[in-house]
């Protein structure tokens, strides 16, 4: 199998291991470095060790949801890009997200939509190097 260069690194905090697992093959397929977190409290022990470029987060999960999640790190920093993912259509969880977020996307994920959507956050002129 060919080795593909590392693009960056992605933190995806995702409880369900039906989304988790398949989200992390295709990108890691795509070259991209992927830490995974099982709950949103996970996620958030993960991200004080810091060295993200993109944070995937779900939106619903137990012990902490991706909007405490998203919020703990834009006050951190504020410039890591968030895609935030949840199959709960407009619930006021996710509209909140929506204004948080960078980018909402609905469960089940379109693995190109995500991969072009990361590409473009990860490439984004607005963000600081």
């Amino acid at each position: 199998m060919k080795k593909t260069r590392q693009l960056a690194t992605i933190l995806l905090i995702e409880d369900d291991p039906d989304v988790r697992f398949p989200i992390v093959e295709y990108l890691e397929h795509l070259g991209y470095k992927v830490v995974t977190a099982a709950d949103g409290m996970e996620g958030l022990k993960r991200l004080r060790k810091g060295g993200y470029d993109l944070v995937i987060t779900d939106v619903v999960m137990p012990y902490v949801s991706g909007l405490g999640v998203v919020t703990a790190l834009k006050e951190k920093d504020p410039h890591i890009p968030v895609i935030a993912i949840t199959g709960y259509g407009k619930e006021p969880e996710t509209a909140a997200m929506e204004k948080k977020a960078d980018l909402v996307l609905a469960k089940p994920i379109k693995m190109t939509a995500l991969k072009n959507y990361a590409a473009q956050l990860l490439t984004s002129k607005d963000r600081p190097r």
